[in-house]
């Protein structure tokens, strides 16, 4: 099993694990660190490096929100130094939760490509769709 580390600006961490419970129920080896203003950038990734290390696991992927954002370079940071951590930065609920269901039986690697996909099939423009599906039904009803 991959452990997971979700981190973000203020509350972004805490509001994913309250709707992470409420989808997959309680998840192990997954912990979500908020970075709020009374924690120094040093103390979130020292936050990080506690959480990983407490982990019994092989390999450690680390979601954070936002690219090039303080959790985003503290997980950097720790990635360089180690070959079992990946990070995916820009995550959202869809690839948050998926990261908790498909993290048995992969590699990092493999999970980050997983997310990814997940990330980019997860945005609709719900109008398109709605329009896909009237023409559909338009079409249903001829000849």
């Amino acid at each position: 099993m991959i452990g997971l580390v979700v981190s973000g600006h203020l509350n972004f961490a805490s509001g994913m694990a309250s709707a992470v419970r409420a989808i997959a129920g309680e998840q192990e080896n997954m912990v979500f660190l908020d970075f709020i203003e009374t924690i120094s950038p040093d103390e979130l990734e020292q936050q990080m490096r506690c959480a990983m290390q407490a982990m019994p696991c092989e390999q450690v992927v680390f979601l954070t929100d936002l690219p090039g954002g303080t959790p985003c370079n503290r997980a950097m940071a720790i990635m360089m130094e180690n070959p079992s951590v990946e990070v995916l930065s820009g995550v959202s609920l869809p690839m948050i939760v998926n990261a908790a269901f498909e993290r048995e039986g992969v590699t990092a690697k493999e999970l980050i490509s997983i997310l990814r996909e997940i990330g980019v099939s997860s945005i609709q423009d719900l109008r398109e769709q709605l329009s896909i599906l009237s023409e559909f039904e338009d079409e249903e009803d001829g000849l």
